[in-house]
């Protein structure tokens, strides 16, 4: 089977992006119809190979994994960057003439004073804005983003939702639209490619490296990876019936009435919501209380409220497995597994529970191949070796 090259779109931890002829090799060892669920679908890499093979159903409890994955699912109709990027224009100069500070990156000549103007832009989360669209201007200027950068998010966003409200698009093209500004969000940010922490600026290598991405600009990505992606989705986008959700595994696995799924969820300890906040809030843009730790905010940034995963939690990981198997099992479905040596459970526990639970009725096996894992910088080394393991489970 020939899995379809396809564009990525964001940075993300836990790709399979390297092995996903791999995983396509192992979900077809025990397709038997139906759909491909891809129930933690993450940056949506299996929508991009496979989305021209076989219907797939793509869902993750994070609202940005649905609209990524329409890209690669459903075909748009004619709309184009230059119009977004006009209007959004027009929104720029309104905000920017109204804000009186000095903050750009353009006057500093030592450390201190490069740090002097990012602390400007930090500090704007304690003023008071009246334009209704100022949530990355207020919480994210002078982290990931500067005040400039910001100011360009907030302001295409307003043009994207004024157009799904005003009907002049459907749901296709504001999920496409919305993925090109994630994927802007993330070529310009200078962090390691989440958002779990920004950089400071210790040192004169440290600053110029930020500063490399203060200036880079919003509307240009986005324009050249808007026109790549419309071209791409013109010549390899077919709907052959997919779906998309937002929901925990449990609810979604009820949701599937035959056909295989594909599982990859959390590797360790970490919270996908974490890293991911800020995507998830250009998608919901509902100004999300920031968390306060002493009396001040969190240097990440981060939403009060976010998912936590029990695949991420030592206390539930082993429950949460028993209920994976056990929804796959009761709607009769097959199952591709995707999980790593460096998980939070190991495979010998893992062959244990699913043969506890499913045993009876299924063909139960393992392959593996090795790779490196990225860590995206939660570690001191910038990869390490993981052998990534498939645990596949077919209806006897």
């Amino acid at each position: 089977m020939e899995v379809r090259k396809y564009p990525q779109l964001v940075k993300y931890m836990g790709s399979k992006a390297k092995i996903i002829k791999f995983v396509s090799e192992s979900i077809e060892s025990v397709y038997q119809g139906g759909v491909v669920c891809d129930l933690f679908a993450g940056s949506c890499n299996l929508s991009g190979a496979l989305g021209g093979i076989y219907p797939i159903h793509s869902n993750d409890i994070q609202s940005y994994s649905e609209l990524l994955s329409s890209i690669y699912l459903k075909p748009i109709s004619s709309i184009n960057a230059e119009e977004i990027l006009c209007e959004a224009d027009v929104i720029y100069k309104r905000v920017k003439s109204n804000i009186s500070l000095d903050l750009e990156y353009t006057k500093f000549n030592c450390l201190d004073s490069f740090n002097s103007i990012e602390k400007k832009n930090r500090d704007l989360i304690e003023e008071s804005f009246s334009h209704e669209y100022h949530l990355f201007l207020k919480n994210y200027s002078g982290t990931w983003w500067s005040s400039e950068q910001c100011i360009w998010i907030d302001a295409i966003k307003q043009v994207i939702d004024n157009k799904i409200k005003s009907g002049k698009w459907r749901q296709a093209e504001y999920a496409f639209s919305m993925s090109i500004l994630m994927h802007s969000m993330a070529y310009t940010s200078q962090g390691t490619g989440h958002y779990a922490q920004y950089r400071d600026a210790k040192t004169i290598s440290s600053m110029t490296d930020i500063n490399i991405y203060r200036q880079k600009d919003v509307p240009s990505i986005f324009l050249k990876k808007f026109n790549q992606l419309k071209e791409w989705g013109r010549d390899n986008v077919v709907d052959l019936g997919h779906t998309m959700s937002t929901a925990d595994y449990e609810s979604c696995l009820n949701t599937i009435d035959k056909g295989t799924v594909y599982a990859d969820p959390p590797y360790a300890f970490v919270h996908y919501s974490r890293f991911y906040h800020a995507m998830e809030t250009i998608c919901l843009y509902d100004y999300p209380n920031i968390q306060v730790k002493n009396g001040i905010f969190v240097k990440g940034r981060y939403r009060e409220e976010r998912h936590q995963s029990p695949f991420c939690i030592k206390t539930k990981v082993e429950y949460a497995f028993e209920r994976l198997f056990s929804g796959v099992s009761t709607n009769n479905l097959n199952l591709a597994l995707s999980y790593s040596n460096a998980a939070m459970i190991s495979i010998e526990k893992l062959l244990e529970i699913s043969d506890r639970i499913i045993g009876d009725k299924y063909n139960i096996w393992v392959e593996d191949t090795d790779h490196h894992h990225m860590t995206m910088g939660r570690k001191n080394d910038r990869q390490r070796e993981v052998k990534e393991l498939i645990l596949l489970a077919r209806r006897k």
